[in-house]
């Protein structure tokens, strides 16, 4: 999977924004970036500060371009541009004052076209890498809502399962005297069909399962109408993917138990992208995948936003920033 990324990245260059620029575990990836010359980093700190930082773990960042919030050249435009964006939310100060946190300051490189994507979440949190890509890069049009995935990779398998980090369940949008103006189920839907077309980036092609504790109508209860009334929408949205549900889980990856209970179903038994009815379970799958199927999960891999932003995990190690960079450098 990576050897295609990175065959994309060398006929297409881009820039990917790193706003932690002094921990080590983005220099790592930095310098490693720099080596492979197939993607170009900018780090978001100040100089001084994140060239100590790269000196002390030996780290080779030379020539990369590092940007400080506190003396960019562009700060009053950048300035400009963002209270326009939040006209009638914030003030100058206070677009001023959130652009010297390297969050905002790196998301509005990516909506200024300075750069293609970022790539954050190393010390700050999920929502402190999705509110500023929300603000300011927004969703895509005819996007509704933001969400994530995570690639399952186990040597030439892959797989990606949704959502498993962003949304936390699926309830109805109502206009102020109550009507449903987007329902939970166009909601999972939206998420489905962006799932399979993230999976496509990674060459993967998508047979989409809605999973449920029911198959085909076996089981009864709200979240069993969610999960098969979006999947048919789904199939409304995107009717050239192969997509089916709803159907548990050993319906969607065993041939025989998924023809068995959901014969002539060209998903049921071959599924390779999964989405989950809520976070709770799609949280646990992921990591059961993980922990006990010795799949690496890369991710969360943000969907439906205007330009690549991704988040990384508090815990994570210089790998997988690294490979997190070239797949969120791969969707740009």
């Amino acid at each position: 999977m990576f050897e295609n990324l990175i065959e994309i990245l060398k006929k297409n260059p881009r820039k990917i924004v790193y706003p932690e620029g002094t921990d080590a575990r983005i220099l790592e990836s930095a310098a490693r970036l720099k080596a492979g010359g197939f993607l170009t980093p900018v780090l978001i700190g100040n100089a001084a500060e994140v060239k100590a930082a790269a000196a002390k773990g030996g780290f080779d960042i030379d020539g990369l371009e590092i940007i400080d919030p506190d003396d960019y050249a562009d700060f009053s435009e950048m300035v400009e541009t963002m209270f326009t964006l939040r006209k009638g939310k914030l003030s100058r100060e206070d677009c001023a004052a959130a652009l010297k946190k390297s969050n905002y300051f790196g998301t509005m490189l990516v909506k200024m076209g300075k750069a293609d994507a970022l790539l954050g979440g190393a010390t700050y949190s999920t929502a402190d890498t999705v509110r500023p890509a929300l603000q300011l890069v927004k969703t895509k049009p005819g996007a509704h809502l933001v969400s994530s995935c995570f690639v399952m990779v186990r040597g030439d398998e892959t797989l990606v399962m949704g959502d498993c980090a962003i949304n936390i369940d699926y309830t109805d949008t109502l206009d102020k005297d109550g009507n449903v103006t987007f329902s939970a189920a166009d909601k999972l839907a939206e998420v489905g069909v962006e799932c399979a077309r993230t999976a496509k980036v990674f060459g993967v092609d998508p047979k989409v399962a809605f999973l449920s504790y029911s198959t085909k109508g076996s089981g009864h209860g709200p979240a069993v109408d969610l999960a098969r009334e979006a999947c048919q929408k789904a199939k409304a949205l995107a009717p050239e993917l192969d997509i089916d549900g709803e159907m548990q889980f050993d319906a969607a990856v065993s041939p025989t138990v998924g023809q068995l209970k959901f014969p002539g179903s060209k998903v049921a038994g071959y599924a390779n992208t999964f989405i989950f009815p809520e976070i709770q379970s799609g949280n646990i799958g992921y990591k059961i995948a993980q922990r006990l199927g010795g799949f690496d999960a890369y991710g969360p891999i943000l969907q439906g936003l205007n330009a690549p932003i991704n988040d990384l995990s508090r815990g994570c190690n210089a790998d997988e920033v690294y490979k997190m960079a070239i797949i969120t450098a791969g969707m740009a």
